[in-house]
Formats: structure tokens, sequence, C-alpha cells
């Protein structure tokens, strides 16, 4: 799971670049056009996987030292995460336990008591009653037992897990199967927090399935991506129901010529890039010049999502000129995403809304896709017991 799996992967990029082909599957599969329209089954996607695994909510470059929070709203659920004076990272839903009230807004900051703007009433960051607004006349309450509600969350190598259901069990470690060492290997729990945008677009599941092959490069892309990318070549490993998608640069042959293969997990970049997805929602491009973290969540209706795109790089903007020009990269960025991928994923929902067909159709080209609804279909189907797919 470690060098030698990415120096294989490079490998297998590199040998698409020189001699054609990419990873394939061994069969053509199709999905239900349902799949994306049904609401049925998108509730059932939000009570069987949004609200039951660990979603990546935040960074810990967003909210670093004691005292810091983020507040923000994920599918639906109101959460607020907080860093008390030991470091230890809280999650809870953001309701007041007297009449339902937010108790911090929207956002990152720094504070040690929360204060629900309705009646005042306070809370520390590790999520205990402290004050109820004029106690004498509204009675005795048992403080212990109306603290905000607690939400299963760890933090892990630089990124801070949620679990949206209160009680839930968190396992990382069988969840993700080795593939946060990464950014262990790379601390990015160091690295500095730029900034982010929101991009909304069409069925979530329309706007992921974009995130997970290189087969729409050349067509949607021939200015922006795919003059440093290959198009359709592509390699896959997957860490549970997660993947590390493996893209040859255009220049991998020369940037790699005179470079000993034991090392191509130290030059990541350099000829080859990785992108990281985290099931069911999660999207990461590491690169050194600027990194992208997108966050697909379902919007309140099955036609559409909200994505929320982060920003980080190993270090801080240097000055004004330095940090000008990161803030130009991230609006690029995220136009790129808007009016290219986006763009066309409102036009895919307007396609399947016309019934055109049943189905959409996967290639053996597109294992990412295959193996991502396959995983899906598992979670929903809610059985345990049953195999889980492979790629």
């Amino acid at each position: 799971m470690g060098k030698e799996a990415i120096t294989h992967a490079v490998g297998e990029v590199l040998k698409y670049a020189r001699d054609g082909g990419t990873f394939q599957s061994d069969r053509i599969t199709e999905v239900p056009y349902s799949t994306y329209l049904d609401p049925v089954q998108w509730q059932e996607e939000m009570d069987l996987i949004f609200f039951k695994v660990p979603l990546a909510l935040a960074a810990s470059a967003e909210m670093p030292n004691p005292g810091d929070y983020k507040a923000m709203e994920a599918v639906g659920k109101p959460v607020l995460m907080t860093r008390d004076k030991d470091g230890q990272v809280h999650a809870f839903l953001n309701v007041c336990a007297h009449r339902g009230a937010p108790v911090a807004e929207e956002g990152c900051g720094h504070k040690n008591r929360f204060s629900c703007p309705y009646h005042g009433w306070t809370y520390s960051n590790e999520g205990k009653l402290m004050g109820v607004a004029e106690a004498d006349t509204f009675g005795q309450i048992d403080k212990e037992n109306r603290g905000l509600r607690a939400l299963p969350c760890e933090e892990r190598n630089g990124l801070i897990f949620v679990i949206l259901t209160p009680g839930e069990k968190m396992d990382l470690d069988g969840f993700f199967q080795g593939m946060l060492d990464d950014f262990g290997r790379h601390n990015f729990k160091d690295w500095a927090y730029l900034g982010s945008r929101v991009v909304e677009g069409a069925n979530w599941k329309i706007a992921f399935d974009g995130y997970l092959e290189g087969y729409h490069f050349a067509a949607l892309h021939p200015e922006t991506i795919h003059p440093r990318t290959f198009n359709n070549k592509t390699h896959y490993e997957a860490f549970g129901p997660h993947l590390r998608i493996a893209f040859p640069q255009v220049a991998i042959e020369d940037k790699l010529k005179d470079v000993d293969p034991t090392t191509y997990a130290e030059i990541e970049n350099h000829g080859y890039d990785f992108v990281r997805i985290f099931f069911p929602n999660v999207s990461i491009f590491l690169a050194p010049e600027i990194t992208s973290f997108s966050q697909l969540f379902p919007g309140p209706t099955p036609d559409k999502n909200k994505t929320v795109i982060m920003f980080f790089r190993k270090d801080a903007p240097k000055d004004a000129a330095d940090a000008e020009g990161l803030d130009a990269m991230m609006d690029w960025l995220c136009q790129v995403v808007r009016d290219e991928d986006y763009k066309v994923g409102q036009q895919i929902q307007r396609g399947l809304e016309s019934g055109a067909f049943d189905s959409i159709i996967l290639g053996k080209n597109e294992r990412g896709n295959q193996f991502f609804h396959e995983y899906l279909q598992w979670y929903l189907n809610n059985d345990k017991s049953a195999p889980k797919p492979k790629l």
C-alpha cells in the first residue's frame, strides 16, 4: 500500500503514455437513469450513506489553533467543529438545546464560548452548557444532559472526519484501508489553508462521475486540462470504496527518463498526478502550486448539488503579490469546474430527465465510475454480509 504501490501505478501510466491503452474492466456496464433522478433513492443515499459514513468535513489547517472552530451545513445538517484548549477536535450539531437556534454562524473563527443569538444560552467549545440566561426565572434544568449534541469526530493526518448521526461508531482504519497514509506522508496537517469557492450543479452523482475518469479531457477540457494531461489514460487503485487515480502528464517520458523508479513516490506531480477519491463525495488533487479539495454535497432535491472547493498549499502566501496570484488561481480553477464540468452536468441532468434512454453506459475504460456505482449499490442494499465490490 506504500511506495511500492505508487511505483507500480506510475509505471502503469508511463506504459500507457508510451504504448497506448488504459486501465480496463472486463465489461461494459449500464446505470439506470433513475439512479440520478429517483427521489426515493436520493433519500436512501442520505439515510444509508451520507448520514452513516465518515465524511471529510474539514482540514486541520482550517482550524489549527486551540479555540478555533468551523461551522457549516453538510447535507442539510448544521455542524459545528471546535478545537478545545488541549487541541482536541470535537463535532456537534450546531443546535441550541433550548429552542433549536444555531450557536455559531457558518464559517471559521476563534471562540472559547458560543452564545445562542435567540436567548443567550452559552456553551463551551467542548459542547458543555455553561450558562442559561436569567436562570432564576427559567427554572432548574440538568445542564449535564443539555450540552450540544455530539457527533462522532476524529482528526487524522490533517483531515477532520465527522459522522452526521450521533452515536455511530467511527472506524477510520476499517473505512479507509490505509489510504489516509498518503496524507501523513505529505505532512498535510501542516499545509496552509488558502480559501474556498462554491459551485452549484446537477445531481451529485452526475457531478462526481466527472472526477472519476480522464476520458473527457480532450473533448471537454481542450485548453485547460488536456494540454497538461493525456486523455483516456488512467490507472486505478482501490482502498475499500475509495480510489487513488493516477494520470500521466503529457511530459511524463521526458520527466521520468532519468528517474529511479523506486523514488517515484517522492516526486508526485513530476510527470504524473494522483487524484484521491474519498467515497462518497470528496476529490483531492495534491499539487505543489495549489491543492484542490472538492466536497460534493447533495442538494435539497435530487437534481442539485453544492460543491465546496477548498484550496491549500504547503506554505502560506509569502506576500501580497503571492496571495493575489493564488487568489487568481483559485478563481480560474473554480471557473474550469463551473463553466466546463458543471455546465455539461446541467445539460446531462436535462438529458436524463427527457427519458431519451433508460440508462447511461459506462465503458471498460471507465472502471472508476463502474466501481463507484457498484459500491453505491452495495451501501443501498444495506446488507453488510454481502461481498464488497472489487476493482
